[in-house]
């Protein structure tokens, strides 16, 4: 069973900075793909960054050149580290993992970040 336990989320100024982590655990093989999502009060919940087995990263454009995804295969750990928030970087982030040929998807239970101005 796939579990993924995610931290570092909470309440930081405009301009601030926050390092989430999430550490999957429950299974034998490499994840493929993690990443992190968020959703807002309100919105569709969105990609934010990904990370491959391989290394490719995307990133959401609305996060390029604030946000920095990495991961640790010894760990199993995902990263974000997300500098310069904004109030519109506000919402509940959620570690998303895939695993195996059919990429099974796996989600954190969420983490909350509140940007205030």
């Amino acid at each position: 069973q796939v579990q993924l336990v995610e931290s570092g989320g909470g309440l930081v100024q405009v301009g601030g900075s926050l390092r989430l982590s999430c550490a999957a655990s429950g299974s034998t093989f490499r994840f493929n793909a993690m990443g992190w999502y968020r959703q807002a009060p309100g919105k569709q919940r969105e990609s934010v960054a990904a990370i491959t087995n391989g290394g490719s990263i995307n990133y959401a454009d609305s996060v390029k050149g604030r946000f920095t995804i990495s991961r640790d295969n010894t760990k199993n750990t995902v990263y974000l580290q997300m500098n310069s928030l904004k109030p519109e970087d506000t919402g509940v982030y959620y570690c998303n993992v895939k695993l195996g040929i059919l990429e099974r998807e796996y989600w954190g239970q969420g983490t909350q970040v509140t940007v205030s101005s």
